[in-house]
């Protein structure tokens, strides 16, 4: 009976784990691949948004570059395409932008000249910008001023902005121009630049003018106010009413200092595109500012000015000292200079 109670098959100690429903292991795989799968997505997820957003970060949108194709070759370095720090040209990004600089001297017609072509709607010529004297303290300040210049970031009250075909500076011969002439003689041939020389033929008169603004900046006729030039025949009258008298001691001297300079910038700008002007040909015939608005290749407009010349009429009635200033010139290469030269 004992023995019968302590005996124990190998079959009574292995226990038999219940019967699993077969879809509830489905259930649990089905779940457990749907969080695997949510977790992979996610994580591509990530990763594509990181390469996009990468992408994205370094894509440009390019601007097709303008160009002038139907121009001859040799034309080329003179057309360009400024982009403005200042503003947008808009929908005139890719008009053409001719650059100029009118050289000359002081009293030769430059301010009058610079009217004109300023009348044209295309056209900006921005003054005596180097008349200011930190602009042309050394050549890197100069240089720079042209770049911004001719990048037409040098506004004022001339600047057409983004219609501008043709863009320059009045600049007289001694504002830093002849100090640094090499290196602005190769700016000029390497950025393109044409040079408009404006000189006077009869430089006595020229002379005459300079002493009389000159007498005018301190004496100031015109109601307490120095003008260099007037809008009106009554101011003109005004000013002309001065005849300053004239040192014949240093007449030729100063004659001659005044043409050798203007041979001399001609001759250092022989390399460069340029075209050579006199104040004398332009008033006996305004067709040629039609040769100036095809050298800047601008169309042909009607320009105008509004400025009244000062000076009329024959020089022994505007020097105070003419029969000495006549004895002094007879006789020398400056002799023509006593008579009259041109009718207003």
């Amino acid at each position: 009976m004992a023995d019968d109670f302590c005996f124990f098959t190998k079959d009574s100690f292995i226990i038999k784990p219940p019967k699993k429903s077969p879809m509830m292991l489905r259930m649990v795989v089905l779940i457990f691949a749907m969080v695997c799968g949510v977790y992979i997505c996610s994580v591509g997820l990530k990763q594509i948004g990181v390469h996009s957003s990468g992408r994205l970060s370094s894509i440009h949108v390019v601007e097709k570059p303008c160009e002038a194709t139907d121009i001859e070759p040799s034309e080329k370095p003179y057309v360009h395409f400024p982009k403005p720090n200042t503003f947008s040209r808009a929908e005139c990004a890719c008009n053409r932008v001719r650059y100029f600089a009118i050289l000359s001297t002081q009293r030769s017609g430059s301010g009058w000249f610079e009217t004109l072509l300023n009348s044209h709607m295309n056209i900006s010529s921005n003054g005596e910008i180097f008349s200011v004297k930190v602009r042309k303290s050394n050549v890197s300040t100069i240089l720079e001023t042209l770049d911004k210049l001719y990048n037409l970031d040098f506004l004022t009250s001339a600047s057409k902005n983004e219609c501008t075909a043709a863009v320059g500076l009045k600049w007289m011969l001694n504002q830093g121009l002849m100090q640094h002439q090499e290196q602005i003689v190769e700016y000029f041939k390497t950025r393109g630049v044409s040079a408009i020389f404006l000189f006077r033929r009869n430089l006595l008169r020229r002379m005459v003018s300079m002493l009389a603004n000159s007498y005018d900046q301190n004496a100031k006729l015109l109601n307490g106010t120095h003008k260099s030039h007037t809008h009106s025949p009554k101011e003109a009258a005004i000013l002309a009413s001065y005849k300053p008298t004239i040192n014949t001691t240093l007449l030729i001297p100063n004659l001659k200092q005044v043409d050798d300079m203007a041979v001399k910038a001609v001759g250092y700008f022989n390399s460069t595109r340029h075209v050579i002007l006199y104040y004398e040909d332009i008033i006996k015939n305004q067709t040629i500012l039609n040769d100036v608005q095809d050298f800047l290749k601008v169309p042909r407009k009607d320009l105008h000015s509004r400025q009244v010349k000062i000076h009329k009429g024959p020089l022994s009635s505007q020097v105070e000292n003419w029969v000495d200033v006549e004895k002094t010139l007879k006789g020398t290469p400056y002799e023509s200079f006593l008579h009259a030269d041109y009718k207003i």
